[in-house]
């Protein structure tokens, strides 16, 4: 029905043009025809595609000029944009909702551009989105024999569950009773490459090689898709021995692909939550400003880049956490517009349930990933 009547409208559009050319015509005005479309001309533009009646294809003054013209206005419609998006949350998809789009740039193309910029920045900027740094921990764990003849293992005064799988050689000398050393992750965001190594001792390094020996022997021979996927992860294990650095390749390989998936995900969550007012926003509103806020989020690692060159990294990824909340819930509010206490809710659950259920499992898929695929 709705194609019926914009047709409708359409060839009554045409009509009307037709019907006021034969006026103008009569009463001796010069009309003329549009170059681009075929309709009629009254005026300066084209009513029907708004292409310009006088190209001047004879000035090379008014094409300088036409360049001008359209360089400054992209100037400030990416102006405008960037201001929109850094200064007033949720104001681009309020625009893409209330119709405003000329003023700024599309969602997507925003989305787009920004997370390229990121990526190419980072490559250069000499830091890493993590490292992994390894370091033995004295008495890490205590193991202590049960009479029955089971062993308890005991870390910080906490019972501690057994490992799920050790080769018997390694599992021998990792359960036998008394004080042993353990190998501790520390996790280092947004530090410049090269800054952090790993620190193990002599017997740290032939603990891990033992595993990794009788680990790579089990899989030796085999043809089967995990135990090609395993040899992998041997060999990126093998890397991150050596660089704590070395996953990150991987990570910005499938970060990109991670936040495709997640962009509609979270869009669907925004849809669930604001169920009720399904009338007013479409899934496509919803879509917008997941682009919007994950756009932003891709802005802050641009200035958590640029300030970790000179501040400690994990205080700028807390610092760009802390802006990021800030900001989703500020474009909650003036998007759906509903009460500070009600939005303060639907942003405590909505990035409870993101962040554990969506964002975590995604990022340690990538990890993985880097892992099995070497």
């Amino acid at each position: 029905m709705s194609d019926e009547f914009g047709a409708i409208t359409e060839l009554s559009g045409a009509a009307a043009l037709e019907l006021a050319a034969s006026a103008l015509a009569e009463r001796g005005a010069k009309t003329g025809k549009c170059k681009n479309c075929g309709a009629p001309v009254l005026a300066a533009y084209c009513g029907v595609c708004g292409q310009e009646r006088e190209t001047h294809r004879h000035s090379l003054l008014h094409l300088a000029h036409d360049l001008v013209a359209e360089t400054s206005s992209l100037d400030s419609r990416v102006l405008r944009t960037v201001f929109a998006l850094l200064f007033k949350p949720g104001e681009l998809a309020l625009a893409f909702h209330e119709g405003r789009t000329r003023r700024y740039m599309p969602a997507l193309r925003l989305y787009l551009f920004t997370s390229l910029l990121f990526f190419v920045l980072l490559s250069y900027a000499g830091i890493a989105l993590c490292q992994i740094e390894w370091h033995e921990q004295p008495n890490a764990y205590i193991v202590k024999t049960l009479p029955n003849g089971g062993v308890m293992l005991q870390s910080q005064g906490k019972i501690q569950p057994l490992p799920m799988y050790l080769p018997k050689n390694v599992r021998d000398k990792v359960l036998s009773p008394g004080p042993h050393s353990g190998i501790a992750l520390d996790l280092h965001l947004f530090e410049r490459i090269g800054k952090y190594h790993q620190h193990l001792t002599p017997q740290g390094w032939a603990r891990i090689a033992e595993m990794r020996s009788e680990l790579l022997r089990k899989t030796q021979g085999g043809t089967g898709f995990w135990s090609q996927r395993l040899r992998n992860a041997l060999t990126m294990f093998d890397k991150l021995a050596h660089d704590p650095a070395a996953l990150n390749e991987r990570l910005n390989t499938y970060i990109p692909r991670m936040f495709f998936v997640l962009l509609p995900l979270f869009a669907l969550l925004l849809a669930a939550f604001y169920w009720r007012s399904r009338i007013r926003f479409y899934f496509v509103d919803h879509l917008v400003f997941s682009l919007g806020l994950h756009t932003f989020v891709f802005a802050m690692l641009i200035f958590a880049i640029a300030a970790a060159q000179v501040l400690p990294g994990d205080a700028v990824a807390d610092a760009a956490l802390a802006v990021t909340a800030i900001y989703f819930l500020a474009s909650l509010k003036r998007f759906y517009r509903q009460g500070w206490i009600m939005t303060a809710v639907k942003f405590t659950t909505i990035s409870f349930i993101y962040v554990f259920f969506f964002l975590f499992p995604a990022l340690f898929t990538v990890m993985v990933f880097g892992f099995i695929e070497g």
